[in-house]
C-alpha cells in the first residue's frame, strides 16, 4: 500500500464515501487523521486496517453506538483488552445467533420453493396430458347442455 492516501483513495478502496469517513472521524470511530501540510488527510496502513475492521462490524450489523464504545476502549489502550475481547464475544454470540436464524429461513425457503416445483410439475404434467382430448366432459357446459337436451 502506499504510504499515504488521500480520503478519495480511501474511498475507492473502501467504498465508503468521503463524507462518512469525515463522518467516521468526527463521532469517533476513526481517530483523527494525519493531515498534509495543506491540511488534507492523509491515511496510513493502520488506518486501513482499523477502517476495515470497522466494515466487519458493520457488516455483522453491530450498533454505531456499540461501534463507538469498542473504538474508544481501542483508543484508551492494552488495559481494555480484556473489555474488547468481551464486546468481540458477545457480539460474534448475537452474529451467530442471527446466522442460525437465517439458515432456518433458508430451509424454510428452499422448502417452499421445492413444494412449488413439485405444484409446477404437477400441473405442467396434467395440462400436457390433456391436450389432444375431445372427450365429452371436456367440452364447455353450453356445448353439453345442447346435445344432451
Amino acid at each position: 500500500m502506499e504510504s499515504h492516501l488521500t480520503i478519495d483513495d480511501v474511498a475507492k478502496r473502501t467504498g465508503l464515501t468521503a463524507h462518512t469517513l469525515r463522518y467516521y472521524e468526527r463521532v469517533g470511530l476513526i481517530a483523527p487523521i494525519g493531515r498534509a501540510s495543506g491540511g488534507q488527510r492523509r491515511y496510513v496502513a493502520s488506518d486501513m486496517a482499523w477502517i476495515e475492521f470497522l466494515l466487519r462490524l458493520r457488516t455483522t450489523h453491530m450498533p454505531i453506538g456499540k461501534m463507538q464504545a469498542f473504538a474508544k476502549l481501542r483508543g484508551v489502550g492494552d488495559a481494555t483488552v480484556p473489555d474488547r475481547r468481551r464486546m468481540l464475544e458477545d457480539h460474534l454470540t448475537e452474529v451467530l445467533s442471527e446466522i442460525e436464524l437465517m439458515r432456518r429461513s433458508a430451509d424454510a425457503l428452499q422448502a417452499k420453493i421445492e413444494y412449488y416445483r413439485s405444484v409446477e410439475q404437477s400441473l405442467a404434467s396434467n395440462s400436457l396430458s390433456d391436450e389432444g382430448h375431445a372427450d365429452e366432459h371436456r367440452k364447455p357446459i353450453r356445448a353439453r347442455t345442447r346435445q344432451t337436451a
